[in-house]
């Protein structure tokens, strides 16, 4: 795939794009919202999908394990519900007053010259209250997120017309057993929900957003998503740690620390004084690229 440049003014550079997950990437895991985000999870799972309580917490670890998000997860497995009631159940409950404004984040990304996009598994909602939290409403491009990959009737996701209400199908796939039987002949079954860690949601946001992967540093937390996004040509940052693995070309205990690991981005700043600052809200994509 050929890759084309809308900035001239940095096409020559060896980055022109910056691409960001959201949650525990722009803000630390220590915040807290992570918590009660997986808390609100587990409350869903047990109230409007009927799963035995004992059985939720370990189901949740192994479905976000497997496919990189609880709900794509609950998803393939067969469980029919409203995406948008997940998403509203889950995020609409969290306490974003526990996210503080980040003066710190938003002049280090106001003074880059490169173009700055999010990659998130959620909502266009939560990004956007995420965003708007911590004060950097204005310093991205765009918001690449869930309704921006997954094609949306009503809220579901690939759901018959009829399954308008979160229920329980008659068949499960049993991922227990899976998990209890590795040498099995048991294949996961797919997910309906195009998500990190997939590469199909990575080329997805490649074609949405006019990203060159080999020109484009990625930040996030999770090493799943590094590593894919790694074999598809990104440069890496891990985010939270300090201890690179393989698939990471950098690591960072902290989004604050980028301008110590990548000074190079600044002296291309230097060069071009002039920061790039998105005026109003910033652009949240809702389009689906088939």
């Amino acid at each position: 795939m050929e890759y084309k440049s809308e900035n001239k003014q940095v096409s020559n550079q060896k980055y022109d794009c910056l691409l960001f997950d959201l949650d525990d990437t722009i803000y630390p895991l220590t915040s807290g919202l992570s918590k009660e985000v997986t808390k609100n999870i587990q409350e869903y799972m047990l109230q409007k999908l009927c799963i035995e309580e004992a059985k939720v917490p370990e189901l949740c670890v192994s479905l976000y394990k497997f496919y990189g998000t609880t709900l794509a997860g609950l998803r393939a497995i067969g469980y029919q519900f409203d995406c948008d009631d997940f998403h509203s159940y889950v995020h609409g409950r969290l306490p974003y007053m526990m996210l503080k404004p980040d003066p710190v984040l938003r002049n280090l990304l106001l003074s880059l010259p490169i173009r700055k996009v999010i990659f998130t598994n959620a909502d266009k909602t939560h990004a956007a209250r995420v965003l708007s939290r911590l004060g950097l409403e204005d310093c991205f491009e765009r918001i690449i997120s869930f309704e921006t990959l997954n094609s949306t009737d009503k809220g579901t996701v690939l759901v018959d017309q009829d399954a308008s209400e979160s229920k329980r199908p008659t068949e499960l796939f049993d991922i227990d057993d899976y998990c209890s039987r590795p040498n099995a002949d048991l294949e996961l079954p797919r997910t309906p929900v195009v998500c990190k860690p997939f590469e199909e949601a990575f080329e997805q946001v490649f074609k949405i957003a006019n990203i060159n992967p080999r020109k484009t540093i990625f930040f996030d937390d999770s090493i799943r998503n590094l590593e894919t996004g790694k074999r598809l040509g990104l440069h890496t940052v891990w985010v939270g740690t300090s201890h690179r693995a393989e698939g990471v070309d950098y690591a960072l205990e902290s989004i604050h620390n980028i301008k110590e690991a990548l000074p190079e981005l600044w002296e291309v700043a230097g060069e071009n004084s002039e920061s790039i600052g998105y005026s109003g809200k910033v652009s949240i994509e809702t389009s689906v690229i088939a």
